[in-house]
């Protein structure tokens, strides 16, 4: 079997691994004729990541059959980020190993050895279906949980047909978030009624280190129900997590 493809810059890839290597050890990436998936759950199953780098993203792409590769993510990120931004990434699948050459102002070659993994079975987050969503920027989001993260470990997420709330209580201290509907820096949001639910923070910043890849993020999620994270870089790339959530705490 045949997998050979070029990648000219390496940055949407190297972000978006960065973001999935925080909560995922290894992998197995599926290649396909349109491109390459990767689905997988943290270990304690608190979070499913959903990536997938359209073959609109390589300058070549040359997959002769459907195929698998198992991979310590950690370890293909730490090859990756050897590159720099300008360079030309060339991926060849030989036998039970990555070779990844990356050329720019040399040509520097590196192996990774594929790991066997078999398949964990993963919560179908497919079949989710949600009472809110929010499309808004990054940045502001970004800043909503930086201001929650002073004051407590857990931020509750609120929607109303026209409004959209972040909102983190401590002991003794709060922090809140709320943009109006009509907001040019949010440009959905549908809620039919009043919902919200509580996720932790840790995992929240983590996710949120993929917010470079995208020019806005969108959020679905219900009542103490899972929220869907997406970001997108135009036809290139998707990064979506599922995040359950901290229902015990919910208000």
């Amino acid at each position: 079997m045949t997998f050979k493809a070029t990648l000219i810059g390496p940055g949407i890839l190297i972000d978006s691994l960065s973001s999935i290597a925080e909560l995922i050890d290894e992998g197995i990436f599926k290649i396909t004729q349109n491109g390459i998936t990767l689905v997988a759950a943290d270990r304690a199953m608190v979070a499913v990541a959903d990536f997938h780098l359209s073959k609109a993203a390589f300058q070549e792409y040359d997959v002769d059959a459907d195929q698998s590769m198992g991979l310590n993510i950690l370890n293909l990120l730490s090859v990756l980020k050897r590159s720099s931004g300008k360079d030309t990434l060339k991926f060849d699948l030989v036998g039970n190993r990555l070779h990844i050459e990356m050329v720019g102002d040399g040509r520097r070659k590196f192996v990774v050895p594929l790991v066997d993994l078999t398949q964990d079975e993963i919560p179908q987050i497919e079949q989710l279906e949600f009472a809110a969503k929010v499309e808004l920027r990054p940045d502001i989001l970004q800043s909503g949980i930086e201001d929650a993260e002073i004051v407590s470990d857990s931020v509750l997420f609120m929607t109303s047909p026209g409004k959209f709330t972040m909102r983190s209580e401590g002991d003794s201290s709060s922090a809140e978030l709320e943009m109006e509907k009509g907001n040019a820096k949010m440009p959905v949001l549908e809620a039919d009624s009043e919902t919200k639910s509580r996720y932790p923070l840790d995992y929240l910043k983590k996710m949120f280190k993929a917010a470079k890849i995208a020019d806005s993020v969108t959020l679905q999620f219900g009542q103490d129900y899972p929220m869907k994270i997406s970001f997108k870089a135009g036809d290139r790339a998707s990064l979506k997590f599922v995040l359950a959530p901290r229902v015990s705490d919910a208000e």
